[in-house]
């Protein structure tokens, strides 16, 4: 079975803030790269949906994957879809 990989909006702003995170405290050409790398890493889930760790205690049907020993990523799989729902850095906040 195939399966697509859809990113939440809240994923996305978590990439985007990510990105610019990066940039400003190293090269924006290494942000750039780091997050080609972290989505790359998101559209992989379409190939083996199943894999990380099931995360029942935050909310059903909830898996993680590390990335980078750096990166949190969190999904579901519903049906025929990968859902990112949040992408965390370090243990940083959403908001800093």
């Amino acid at each position: 079975m195939s399966y697509s990989v859809v990113f939440s909006p809240r994923a996305k702003r978590q990439l985007e803030r990510l990105e610019d995170y990066l940039a400003e405290r190293f090269y924006p050409a290494n942000a750039e790269r780091y997050i080609h790398r972290l989505t790359r890493a998101c559209h992989s889930l379409a190939l083996m949906p199943f894999k990380g760790t099931k995360r029942d205690d935050l909310r059903p049907g909830i898996r993680t994957i590390g990335f980078e020993r750096r990166v949190t990523i969190y999904f579901a799989v519903e049906s025929d879809q990968v859902q990112i729902i949040s992408i965390l850095y370090g243990g940083r906040s959403e908001h800093e």
